[in-house]
C-alpha cells in the first residue's frame, strides 16, 4: 500500500503534494514499482495534529482521487474518519475505507461500509491524534489491542459489517511508546489469532528514527524497508509505506527465504 498524503503538515512529506501533475507522477512511480493499493488521505494524524474540517478534506482528497482514476485501475483506499468524505471517495473512484478511529468516530462509517459492501480497515489507536501520545498506558500491549479490536470487531459485526470485509491494524506509533512499537512488532503473528488480515503501518515512524538516530524521516526508509521484510516471516498482509520500491524489492527477499527449501 503506498502513501498519498494529501496534507499540508503530515511528518514526513506534508506539502510535497501540491499539483496535480506531482500526485499522477509520484503515482505513476507507485504503479511501476508494483504497488497494490494506493491510499489517500486529507486529513493528517500525526501527534498532535489538528482536525480539518469536512469540506476542507473533500477538496483535498475527491478531485485527487478522480485525477488518479483517469489513468490508473490501481485498488484506492480513503483514508479519512468522516463518513462523508468516505461516501463520495467511493463515488469517485476508491476502492477501501481505512479508518484510524476504528469506525468508532464516525456513527455512519459502519452503515455505508455495510451498504456499500467495501473493505474496511479497522485500525486501534489510543485518544485522538491530538492527545494519544500524551499518556500511552497498557497492561499487556498486544492483549490490551487485540481485546479493543475484538470489542470493536463485535460492534461492527452487531451492525451487519461482513467478516470478509475486515483488515486489522494494531496502530503502530497511535497512542504506543516505543518499547510497545517494539512489542508489537515482536508479536505479530498474535493478532492473526483474531481471524483477519493484518496490516502494518510503520513507514518512516519516529520509533525507526530514535532507534536509527534518523531525525530526518525520510532518511528512515532503510528502517522501514528491514522491518517489512520482517513482517513478511510473520504473516502481515499489507504495508502501508512511502517507499513503494524498496518496500517490493524487501518482500521479494524475505519471500524467497521464507519459501526456501
Amino acid at each position: 500500500m503506498g502513501i498519498l498524503n494529501l496534507t499540508p503538515d503530515s511528518f514526513s512529506d506534508g506539502g510535497r503534494l501540491t499539483s496535480t501533475s506531482q500526485l499522477l507522477q509520484d503515482t505513476a512511480d507507485m504503479v511501476q514499482a508494483g504497488v497494490d493499493i494506493l491510499d489517500i488521505g486529507g486529513e493528517s494524524s500525526r501527534p498532535l495534529a489538528q482536525p480539518v474540517s469536512l469540506e476542507e478534506e473533500l477538496l483535498r482528497v475527491i478531485p485527487a482521487i478522480k485525477a488518479i482514476r483517469t489513468s490508473h485501475t490501481t485498488p484506492i483506499s480513503i483514508d479519512t474518519t468522516k463518513a462523508e468524505v468516505a461516501r463520495q471517495a467511493l463515488d469517485a473512484g476508491a476502492d477501501i475505507i481505512n479508518d484510524i478511529s476504528g469506525l468508532r468516530f464516525d456513527p455512519e462509517m459502519i452503515p455505508l461500509a455495510v451498504t456499500r459492501k467495501v473493505p474496511v480497515i479497522i485500525m486501534h489507536m489510543q485518544g485522538t491524534p491530538g492527545n494519544m501520545q500524551a499518556n500511552a498506558t497498557y497492561n499487556n500491549v498486544v492483549e490490551d489491542i487485540k481485546q479493543d479490536l475484538d470489542v470493536w470487531l463485535k460492534s461492527a459485526l452487531a451492525q451487519g459489517l461482513q467478516s470478509q470485509q475486515i483488515i486489522l491494524d494494531p496502530g503502530i506509533g497511535f497512542g504506543k511508546t516505543l518499547d510497545h512499537n517494539l512489542s508489537i512488532l515482536k508479536h505479530l503473528k498474535s493478532f492473526q489469532e483474531l481471524g483477519y488480515p493484518i496490516l502494518l503501518g510503520h513507514s518512516r515512524k519516529r520509533f525507526i528514527g530514535t532507534l536509527l538516530a534518523e531525525e530526518d524521516p525520510l532518511q528512515r526508509d532503510l528502517g522501514t524497508a528491514v522491518i517489512s521484510a520482517l513482517c513478511v516471516s510473520q504473516g502481515v498482509s499489507i504495508l502501508r509505506v512511502h517507499d513503494v520500491h524498496s518496500t517490493v524489492q524487501a518482500v521479494k527477499l524475505a519471500e524467497a527465504i521464507t519459501l526456501a527449501v
